[in-house]
């Protein structure tokens, strides 16, 4: 929708009416060390036609002909009516559905989503959506520590593996409430968690156990295992998953003998294009007996006075409701446009759809395993079993890899050497149903080439 700023002679108007000076005024609570000063780096406001051309030159900088990179963002197929339904102006222009009465489609499109999710990931609840899956598993890790009334720590411990973008979003919100992260070390032969680690770490009386499936590595856990052993110590258990992958997978509401207590992950594989990096939306469920720990909001169906059914908002935890001081969540919202687009994915490609989704994916991304360790040096980093993304151990840098198919317009994988230096020569390949047999063999031949050229120390030309 268009933005029509204020001219300076509308603010002069506005603060002579209110009595102050200056915007600054307005502020003059926060003390003057915590303001951010003149913004230097700022630029000047440019043009309508300067600022269309300059965006269109950046989108173009993002073009490339096949893309084989995950790491948390996916490439999956877009059925066109997702995009065209969501972009109607009622969708399109639509806010949080505070007046009920006005907002009966909004409402019960999240409805919708909240069941869709809820089925998919085998939970009893899920709430309306979180800005992403990082947000997410920070809010998780707040209401496990809310939850578990016998923890006798702020502790949170992870397993090894969960994204490392997640942890550092988690760090930067929880950190500030004195809740610690431990984290498990890494098999680096398995690629999944090292038992013995995560033994020493859940013996410090933990409120819960974070469980990546799969993890950042495409690697998968014992899953049943880990959240017998966190249950056992009293803790609760956090799920961090891939939507597309629980289309084959155990979802987490049966892992283990009673299911895992939150369940969390990144919803942008449902329906949501590569864009630069977003917008995105993350989702969230839970068991239950924490269903009053949940934040944000939850939208309920019932029947009005004369017979119909309707939706309103039932669970709202959140700051705009209550007091900010017994508010579950101040971070929180409703990812509104993104769970429509969520919502009519889930919808047109209904239970077999996503699984033969999910089924593509195994099954190219083990196509291109069994070639890609015929290329002399090259081989499967980890033992365990993966999901639609492999790490591969290089005999050269994994950056130099990349830096020599970008320049041939494929964008290889993601140089693990970003996350950790002894990950150099690791490179995480994604597969998905968008990549056919001719893609992968063209991948298989262009990466032999730059293995090659790495190798012989030969420069790629512009």
């Amino acid at each position: 929708m268009p933005f029509i700023p204020h001219t300076d002679a509308d603010t002069r108007r506005m603060l002579d009416v209110i009595g102050v000076a200056s915007k600054e005024s307005l502020f003059d609570e926060i003390p003057a060390d915590l303001r951010a000063g003149h913004l230097t780096e700022v630029p000047s406001g440019l043009s309508e036609m300067a600022l269309l051309r300059l965006m269109s030159e950046r989108a173009q900088m993002d073009q490339t002909e096949m893309s084989f990179l995950g790491a948390g963002a996916y490439e999956h197929h877009i059925p066109s009516a997702v995009w065209d339904i969501t972009t109607r102006g009622e969708f399109l222009t639509a806010y949080t559905p505070y007046q009920a009465e006005a907002s009966q489609g909004t409402l019960q499109l999240i409805y919708e989503f909240q069941t869709m999710i809820a089925r998919l990931t085998g939970m009893d609840v899920a709430n309306a959506s979180v800005y992403d899956g990082g947000s997410a598993l920070a809010e998780a890790m707040l209401m496990a520590v809310r939850a578990n009334k016998k923890a006798r720590s702020r502790r949170i411990v992870t397993a090894a593996g969960v994204h490392p973008h997640y942890l550092s979003a988690c760090r930067a919100i929880v950190g500030n409430q004195d809740i610690e992260i431990l984290t498990a070390d890494l098999d680096l032969q398995s690629g999944v968690t090292d038992g013995s680690s995560l033994a020493t770490l859940t013996d410090q009386s933990a409120a819960a156990l974070v469980i990546p499936l799969p993890n950042f590595y495409g690697a998968l856990d014992d899953v049943d295992e880990l959240t017998r052993l966190a249950h056992n110590k009293g803790m609760l258990v956090i799920a961090v998953v891939n939507p597309t992958a629980l289309a084959l997978l155990r979802p987490p509401g049966e892992w283990g003998d009673r299911g895992a207590d939150i369940a969390v992950g990144e919803g942008q594989p449902l329906g949501i294009p590569l864009a630069s990096g977003g917008p995105y939306l993350g989702f969230m469920c839970c068991s239950q007996d924490v269903v009053r720990q949940m934040p944000g909001r939850i939208v309920g169906r019932t029947v009005d006075l004369d017979g119909r059914d309707g939706f309103a908002l039932t669970l709202q935890a959140r700051e705009q409701h209550i007091r900010r001081a017994k508010a579950t969540s101040n971070i929180c919202t409703n990812q509104g446009l993104l769970v429509t687009a969520a919502t009519i994915y889930m919808s047109l490609m209904g239970d077999e759809g996503l699984r033969a989704v999910a089924m593509q994916c195994a099954q190219g991304v083990r196509s291109l395993q069994d070639q890609l360790i015929e290329i002399d040096g090259v081989s499967s980093r980890f033992t365990s079993p993966a999901f639609h993304e492999v790490t591969f151990a290089l005999p050269c840098k994994a950056s130099d890899v990349v830096d020599r198919m970008t320049r041939r317009g494929i964008v290889p994988g993601y140089d693990l050497g970003q996350v950790d230096l002894k990950f150099a020569q690791c490179l995480l390949i994604c597969v998905t149903e968008t990549k056919t047999p001719a893609d992968i063999e063209r991948f298989v031949v262009e990466f032999s080439q730059a293995i090659e050229s790495c190798m012989s120390g030969v420069a790629t030309p512009c």
